[in-house]
């Protein structure tokens, strides 16, 4: 029982931390290619490398009709579409804009829980821990947060859509997916994206651009490897064994380790507002789990 919480615990962190350093890995990877090559390459690259684990975990692909329909969801509206219009919006609104957009996808995941599982158990405490670590979200990037709705409106709306989308996928494989195992989930998904983003990159960017020097092979592979295999198997796996809206908020943590990396590897400053709304963020989360603690002090006595 504690061995099976230790590896959710575990599996949690590594999402957050692993998660909050892709921003990093992209910013890196965009001084050589547009945006969706990067990503499509990166899909592409991921598939095989789940393709290989499943063949030597001797895992075979699901293909009833509902994992069909599942895997044609996940490749439209949990990677080509969303992932997209993020990457399309970042060259309109600061990064720390887009951070605090897509912190609403937890109030998503609420909503569409509601809707999609109404049986599911949702506590004050939690609705009150979302609350807060948004307020801490807002609170990390308002000291260099200008908006110009004139300019940042339809990058604004952009990020909105892909949040959104997010959380009803996250619920749609909570309460649809959970026959599929975790890397035959993200095998297909990953194939099309990959197939669809690439072709769709020569004819809307300009490909007389795009360096494959070593940071954009090494950015790209490691979006590949860890930001996508690792990240999005270890997601699913947790999605099956945690309160969805816990999860969830694992949107407000990748932020702050983004923060962090940009103060430690690219010189970038790391504010006292910074720290406040990290803190914000943690007291948030620790909030939203208060039930889960409690029940676990009293099964100690």
């Amino acid at each position: 029982m504690y061995s099976e919480k230790i590896k959710i615990g575990l599996g949690f962190i590594l999402i957050c931390i692993i998660w909050g350093s892709t921003w990093l890995f992209i910013r890196l990877g965009l001084e050589s290619l547009t945006p969706v090559i990067s990503a499509g390459v990166r899909f592409l690259l991921a598939s095989i490398l789940v393709y290989g684990l499943m063949s030597y975990k001797k895992i075979s692909l699901q293909t009833d009709s509902l994992s069909i329909r599942l895997y044609l969801i996940l490749a439209f509206f949990s990677f080509i579409i969303p992932f997209g219009l993020v990457y399309w919006a970042e060259q309109f609104i600061p990064s720390g804009l887009a951070s605090i957009i897509f912190a609403v996808m937890p109030f998503g995941v609420i909503l569409f829980t509601r809707l999609a599982i109404p049986n599911t158990e949702i506590k004050f405490a939690q609705y009150i821990g979302v609350l807060i670590g948004f307020v801490g979200i807002v609170t990390i990037f308002s000291e260099d947060l200008t908006i110009d709705i004139s300019n940042n409106f339809f990058g604004m709306l952009a990020v909105l859509i892909s949040a959104t989308m997010q959380a009803a996928i996250a619920v749609t494989i909570k309460k649809y997916g959970r026959h599929l195992n975790p890397l035959s989930m993200n095998f297909i998904p990953l194939l099309i994206a990959g197939i669809v983003m690439i072709p769709l990159a020569f004819i809307i960017e300009e490909s007389s651009s795009w360096k494959f020097d070593f940071i954009a092979l090494g950015s790209v592979f490691y979006l590949a490897l860890f930001g996508t295999l690792i990240t999005f198997t270890t997601y699913y796996w947790l999605l099956k064994r945690m309160n969805i809206v816990i999860l969830s908020l694992s949107t407000f943590i990748t932020p702050i380790v983004a923060v962090i990396l940009g103060w430690l590897v690219l010189n970038e400053k790391f504010s006292f507002q910074a720290l406040i709304g990290s803190a914000m963020v943690l007291i948030g989360i620790l909030f939203a789990n208060f039930n889960g603690l409690k029940n676990y002090n009293k099964s100690k006595k």
